[in-house]
């Protein structure tokens, strides 16, 4: 499998769980774009950085584009390639979904 298959089978699964599996529906709220926007952009800098650097480097068979290193475009955003943020998109999600979750199971009842 290469990594942009499972980069994009990662954020099928991620949303799956989000809408259908824990019900959480964060993908339907302001709160978490805004929440993703801030993190995303924070993703892209550390990304950038150690992709930009050649301290991290991908194969070109598994990744979309080449992997000839550019600030935009063939297949990269900020140096990154694109997969890196769909794997991003679907790991913060899924942590977020689980937290959400896991506080609305084991929140102890309310006092009256």
């Amino acid at each position: 499998m290469t990594y942009t298959a499972a980069a994009v089978l990662g954020v099928v699964v991620a949303v799956l769980v989000d809408l259908v599996v824990l019900r959480t529906r964060l993908l339907v709220t302001s709160r978490w774009w805004l929440a993703y926007a801030i993190v995303v952009f924070f993703q892209l800098l550390s990304n950038g950085w150690l992709t930009g650097r050649g301290i991290v480097r991908y194969d070109s068979a598994a990744i979309l584009g080449t992997s000839q290193i550019t600030f935009l475009g063939n297949g990269r955003l900020v140096w990154a390639p694109v997969e890196d943020l769909l794997f991003g998109f679907a790991l913060v999600l899924l942590s977020c979904a689980g937290w959400v979750r896991a506080g609305t199971v084991l929140r102890p009842p309310r006092r009256r």
